[in-house]
């Protein structure tokens, strides 16, 4: 028998892989499950940690978040995530996660929980205490300024750029002029 050193570990290995794995070759049949997604809304945003602005895919159900991958069609990651951009999911659905503001007093020890209204409330009474205590209307030179000392304001990146542009709007009509972001720093 003249048989060559491939011809042979093709035989032996075509024997051992049949004789391992069996030769039945019967269809099988095959159960696919049904993804969790199929009925979710989809939403596109960007993911909130760093200036890089990765696109992410965000499916909710009943209003709930039950799934967030990363966008194919956006053209910064397409469809890459960091570890933090993948674990997203967890920062929705987490229960150690804070549903309401709270509040330590002066000299307070101890957190306490408040309500929505009462914060809103209390951070726009400080904002205009602040401002209208720090607010310059002639600088040194009597040159009209009219603005505001007293308050500075660093972006952040999980806004988009038509937040952004709301968000320094609103910045300026109060006078301010120490405003940054997150991308520049």
């Amino acid at each position: 028998m003249n048989i060559s050193r491939r011809g042979f570990l093709k035989v032996a290995g075509g024997s051992v892989v049949l004789g391992t794995l069996g030769a039945n070759l019967e269809p099988v049949k095959a159960y696919a499950r049904t993804l969790p997604i199929r009925y979710a809304k989809e939403t596109t945003t960007i993911c909130p940690f760093c200036a890089v602005g990765c696109g992410i895919i965000v499916h909710t159900q009943n209003g709930k978040v039950i799934n967030t991958e990363g966008d194919p069609d956006h053209p910064i990651n397409e469809g890459t995530l960091c570890s933090k951009g993948a674990a997203l999911y967890q920062i929705v659905n987490n229960p150690k996660r804070l549903t309401k503001p709270r509040y330590r007093a002066p000299g307070a020890n101890e957190w306490k929980e408040v309500e929505w209204d009462w914060a809103l409330d209390e951070i726009a009474k400080r904002i205009k205490k602040t401002r209208d205590e720090t607010f310059v209307v002639r600088n040194a030179q009597g040159q009209v300024v009219n603005r505001c000392d007293g308050i500075a304001s660093v972006g952040s990146a999980a806004l988009d750029n038509e937040e952004c542009y709301i968000f320094q709007k609103w910045l300026r009509s109060l006078g301010l002029v120490y405003i940054e972001h997150q991308a520049r720093i």
